[in-house]
């Protein structure tokens, strides 16, 4: 199983210039991927925007969107803006979409909240025309278009991944939790005919040394969940051995990439987290 590290791109008091310097340093360590979350109405960095700037700065990771809100965005934009981070990062985008739960993002953007399963199945299926034909441009380096995962966990997202996507983009949870997810990717795979299996990806967050910090923001960022917030600031990882522990459960249930995701933005935890893995 590979290992990613999430951008703080949503947790609070992170300077543009610390983005940078964080994707330049995680370039360099024991990561196989960048990853970033999707927020509209929130004091955060838009996702593809920060992937590009990480491009320019990275190498060998790949620079993933964990997840962006498809339905939110004009599908043809959503096409050139992924397609030209591919490019700019030879090749390196995981796009991974999901239709998001919140009420507020979709206001804000003045997009309806009611349709958007029905919108972003069609969303799903028009990216691939767009990479494919060629009117857009530029054409993305990965031939037919970005690495696809789509996240959800209902029946119908696993019915989308199955037919438009390459994965699966699990939310979080204790292993127990993705086995159940992947299984039911796995059955969608199988029941559309599609060979091979879809590619699982999976999520944590994490805060090392910084843990009311990190809390604070889960709070926050989930809020409009209500009491289960507290069940998602439960499971932020504050320890190296609660890290190790869920990284070995992952794995054991077939996780083909674990991202970490930092809920405190200082460089620090990205060097704690350093030392965690290695």
């Amino acid at each position: 199983m590979n290992v990613g590290v999430g951008l703080p791109n949503t947790p609070p008091h992170a300077s543009g210039e610390l983005l940078l310097e964080w994707a330049r340093r995680a370039d360099g360590g024991p990561f196989s991927s960048l990853a970033v979350l999707d927020r509209i109405a929130y004091d955060s960095y838009e996702p593809l925007a920060t992937l590009a700037a990480a491009a320019a700065l990275t190498r060998g990771v790949r620079l993933a969107t964990m997840i962006a809100i498809g339905p939110l965005r004009n599908t043809a934009l959503l096409a050139k803006e992924a397609a030209t981070v591919d490019r700019f990062s030879a090749g390196r985008l995981t796009l991974g979409l999901a239709v998001g739960a919140r009420h507020d993002d979709y206001r804000v953007a003045g997009v309806e909240h009611r349709d958007r399963g029905r919108r972003f199945s069609r969303q799903l299926a028009e990216l691939r025309e767009h990479w494919e034909d060629g009117r857009i441009g530029p054409a993305p380096a990965q031939g037919s278009g970005p690495e696809l995962l789509v996240g959800g966990s209902v029946g119908s997202a696993f019915e989308r991944m199955a037919r438009y996507a390459d994965g699966y983009a699990h939310g979080g949870g204790p292993p127990r939790a993705f086995a159940r997810a992947a299984a039911s990717a796995n059955a969608a795979w199988r029941d559309l005919g599609r060979p091979g299996r879809p590619t699982l990806w999976g999520q944590a967050y994490f805060a090392l040394g910084d843990e009311e910090a990190g809390n604070d923001y889960l709070r926050d960022y989930y809020s409009f969940t209500g009491p289960f917030a507290e069940k998602i600031v439960a499971g932020n990882l504050t320890s190296p051995r609660a890290i190790r522990d869920l990284v070995r459960g992952y794995e054991e249930e077939g996780c083909d990439e674990l991202v970490l995701l930092p809920t405190v933005s200082k460089l620090e935890q990205l060097d704690r987290l350093t030392e965690v893995l290695a």
